[in-house]
């Protein structure tokens, strides 16, 4: 152990910390998984960012928690791996660059598919980059020699893998089905990237004739130019309203088309009129329908959005607005009209472009899921993988128990091109790993590729066991896979985190992790989802440059309750600032206090240590135990919350506080042997969440080794957990509180000396301030300290119980005005009840409980209890000077 660096700035300054510690760590190799260690594993496959643009605070949220998990269990001696990464983003990707294209006046189809991709490479290389910075300065421990990309060889061989693999099986299949058809991207999308908002619109009911009855049937609609396209109408079976028209045929208005009434049990009697039009190539529930009742299909709508020919001349080309207004402009003078309502509905959008999406029947290729989702299901029931906070289970097991077929195919251009080749010859189709030089039926050369590409998903899927090396046997899959925790948000439970379980499960015949971690969603100050787009974000960049890396992380971590959501503005941070100020302040404390030569003391063969000294040895191993424990159960709040108060209530506010006489006496290193002992625990134990400042304070201290990385995690020692020690020094700090809390309601100065009386029952429950009295008296000011046994309350004095059969009283003499002071007393007692009594309103009120933030409602519940004791505290003190 070589000389201590006493020197040390007044003031913390991250810039000039953060850069240094980070590169060190990264020269040092620290970071990277060997994989002969024969340390247990412990690999978190990070959720590789997209390469559309720059992180967002979820992401500072996310990758916060996981580097926490991360350098948490290298201190404990794991051989830990967080392998890094990012998503090609299919669909995403190629809209930013269809925009940047847009500013040159060009469009992809001007450059060609093959200059468009090198252009979108392009794009990847310098956005790959930034989000590599960021994360680094972030503090992210991950291993940079095994970064990732969803495109790279290794892990396009794996989606070619895939896709052969589940083809054979019957697996995959191609087939014309409804999809989410975006006019904008021109592609199919998920239902999952389908974001549905409610809009005012209008009902429109139109009247159809019924033929050869004279009579009308009235449908009502929220779409009146997808009519064009009916191909029935339906009611339902228990409707009596219309069982004698079941069966009979109407004329199809403004075509010359005629069309069934039939009867399905999908039908709600209560919507519109009970009868509904039905548009098969139009509507995922008409299609349903459709398919029951074997209605033909026609396509009146294009995939730019157009009216098709199908819907004829005079509607072909109109968009779909234009065709809406025109329809309803044709009925109307048609006499067909019924009327028009004012309506709220939810309509589709595209999650990437925010253009409505039109449901269309298309050719595309689907992935079966019943098989799949069987078994993905059973290890999430029996608990093999498991979800934290629990709730989101039953979220996981609705949607996999009510799974539909995954389309799988894109109509892009940038990502996993569809590893299947038509033959132009026999018609016959070539499913290969590798690309083919002729046709696998009848040995043609004319043989082209398919033009679509694959879901991003569908290669986001395999992400924990691919970036290890799968389909190749390596040693990373040997020994890292299944990973051990899986931390991401809820917004992809369905579109990643169950498409990596059921792929595992196929694939590796292996949960992929065991694990997952739902944080939570972080809000704007006013409860908004923060959005780039929307000019609602907070950039945690700019928040990193303001308050330091450290800061946001420790504010992120402690706001990190599991609850659904939380709110984050810029001023938040200076929690997390605040505690960096303070540990640094009281690391220079004790440095200033330290010899460049400090030899510690083995207190531990130490029987004769002081109270204060067996109590804080006492509290930090107990704190030791409840941050591991918390951090196994993934209740971060909870880890930062006990670490923080044990160094700032306990170690600062009282222990430094106790010791600082004896710091300055010759025995002076057995107090700073104890004090830098339980600086360098707690600095340890905040090192995971607060990674720069905790380095840098480390390396001051006196210590063994090249970095706090390699320290080890604080061992408990079950021996200094001392009940007694804690119990009587818990009694002195009432004690000492008690009085300081009366001087603080009195509004009687800090410097000014008090007298002070401790009364007992018995003469037993006084002997700790009695064997105490200098700590006592030098922190609560005193000038005089008398103890007894059954004392009676003096006149003019205020008292405070701090244990059954111990109170403290401080007489007041000629230092307050006690009427004056009894008024003051009654009248913010009477404001803050009359606060209190709002504030019940509100949590007696089920709408404000029902409706508003979480947050909100924790925070007014908070308020209230420390109201309450601020009342009841104030009443004691009024009582206590009664007498006066």
């Amino acid at each position: 152990m070589g000389p201590i660096d006493t020197e040390i700035l007044k003031r913390y300054e991250p810039t000039q910390v953060e850069s240094r510690w980070q590169n060190f760590w990264h020269e040092k190799g620290y970071f990277r998984a060997e994989l002969d260690s024969g340390r247990e594993p412990y690999c978190i496959v990070i959720p590789p960012p997209n390469i559309t643009g720059s992180l967002h605070v979820g992401h500072a949220l996310n990758n916060g928690l996981q580097d926490i998990l991360i350098r948490f269990n290298k201190m404990r001696g794991m051989e830990t791996l967080w392998l890094p990464g990012m998503d090609h983003a299919g669909i995403a990707t190629q809209n930013v660059v269809e925009k940047e294209l847009k500013k040159e006046n060009l469009t992809r189809f001007d450059l060609g598919r093959e200059k468009f991709i090198d252009r979108v490479w392009q794009w990847k290389e310098k956005y790959q980059g930034r989000i590599r910075e960021q994360l680094t300065s972030l503090g992210c421990s991950c291993d940079w020699s095994r970064e990732r990309f969803t495109l790279d060889a290794g892990l396009s061989s794996a989606v070619r893998e895939t896709f052969v693999r589940y083809y054979e099986k019957g697996l995959i299949y191609r087939g014309k089905r409804i999809i989410n058809w975006c006019p904008r991207c021109t592609s199919a999308i998920s239902d999952l990237e389908v974001r549905h908002r409610d809009v005012p619109s209008k009902l429109w009911y139109l009247k159809y004739p019924v033929k050869d009855g004279g009579e009308f049937i009235t449908v009502a609609t929220t779409r009146p130019e997808t009519m064009l396209g009916d191909t029935a109408v339906a009611v339902s079976p228990k409707d009596a309203r219309y069982k004698k028209l079941t069966g009979k045929m109407v004329s199809l208005p403004l075509t010359d088309r005629e069309i069934p009434i039939i009867a399905d049990d999908l039908v709600d009697p209560e919507f519109g009129t009970g009868a509904v039009k039905v548009t098969p190539g139009h509507d995922p529930n008409d299609f349903d329908i459709g398919q029951r009742h074997k209605l033909a299909v026609v396509n009146v709508i294009g995939q730019d959005g157009r009216m098709t020919e199908e819907a004829g001349k005079k509607y072909k080309g109109l968009t779909r607005e234009e065709c809406r207004k025109k329809v309803v402009s044709d009925m109307e003078a048609a006499g067909l009209l019924e009327k028009i309502e004012d309506y709220h509905h939810a309509v589709g959008e595209c999650d990437r472009c925010k253009t409505t999406i039109e449901p269309l029947i298309s050719e595309q290729w689907f992935v079966r899921m019943e098989e799949l989702a069987g078994p993905a299901i059973e290890v999430v029931k029996s608990g093999k993988v498991k979800f934290t906070p629990e709730r989101w289970t039953k979220v996981y097991l609705n949607w996999m128990e009510n799974i539909r077929d995954w389309c799988i195919s894109r109509q892009l251009w940038w990502g996993h091109r569809i590893p299947v080749w038509y033959c132009d010859d026999c018609s016959e189709i070539t499913v290969s790993r590798s690309v083919p030089e002729r046709c696998g039926s009848c040995n043609s050369k004319k043989i082209r590729q398919d033009e679509d590409v694959l879901d991003t998903w569908f290669s986001s899927a395999l992400w924990p066991f691919s970036t290890l090396g799968w389909p190749e046997k390596t040693g990373d899959l040997d020994a890292f896979y299944p990973t051990k925790v899986l931390i991401t948000d809820p917004d992809i439970i369905y579109l990643w985190v169950a498409r990596m379980i059921f792929s595992g499960l196929e694939l590796m015949e292996e949960i992929p992790f065991f694990d997952v971690y739902i944080h939570s969603t972080v809000l704007t100050k006013d409860g908004k989802r923060m959005s780039r787009s929307l000019g609602t974000g907070v950039d945690p960049i700019e928040m990193m440059k303001k308050y330091g890396t450290d800061s946001l992380r420790f504010t992120l971590t402690s706001l990190e309750t599991q609850s659904q959501s939380f709110r984050l503005w810029e001023e938040r941070c200076e929690i997390g600032r605040n505690l960096c100020n303070k540990l640094w302040n009281a690391s220079r404390f004790i440095l200033m206090n330290l010899e460049k030569e400090f030899t510690a003391i083995d207190f531990r063969a130490n029987t004769s240590l002081e109270l204060s000294d067996r109590w804080i040895l006492s509290r930090l191993n107990r704190t030791i135990e409840a941050y591991a424990s918390a951090m196994d159960r993934y209740s971060f709040h909870e880890a930062a919350s006990c670490v923080y108060e044990f160094f700032w209530h306990e170690y600062c506010d009282w222990y430094l506080e106790l010791v600082k006489p004896r710091f300055s006496g010759k025995d002076k290193n057995l107090p700073l042997s104890i004090a830098v002992h339980c600086l360098d625990r707690i600095i340890r134990m905040l090192h995971p969440i607060m990674p720069f400042i905790t380095e840098e304070i480390w390396q001051r201290l006196p210590h063994q080794g090249e970095s706090i990385l390699t320290a080890g995690w604080p061992e408990i020692e079950e021996s200094r957990v001392d009940d007694a020690a804690e119990s009587e020094m818990r009694v002195l700090m009432d004690g000492i509180a008690a009085v300081r809390n009366i001087r603080s309601e009195m509004s009687l100065s800090p410097l000014k000396p008090l007298m002070c009386i401790i009364s007992g029952d018995k003469s037993s429950q006084i002997e700790p301030f009695r064997a105490h009295e200098e700590y006592v008296s030098r922190l609560a000011g005193l000038s005089e300290l008398k103890l007894g046994a059954g004392v009676k309350k003096p006149p003019k004095s205020a008292s405070a119980v701090i244990a059954p059969g111990v109170t403290v009283f401080v007489p007041l003499g000629d230092m307050i005005d006690v009427e004056v002071e009894k008024k003051r007393l009654n009248k913010e007692i009477h404001k803050l009840r009359f606060e209190l009594e709002r504030m019940e309103g509100r949590l007696a009120d089920t709408n404000f409980v029902s409706k508003a933030p979480s947050e909100v409602v924790e925070t007014t519940k908070r308020k209230r209890e420390v109201w309450t004791d601020k009342v009841r505290k104030l009443e004691e003190t009024l009582k206590s000077i009664q007498e006066a």
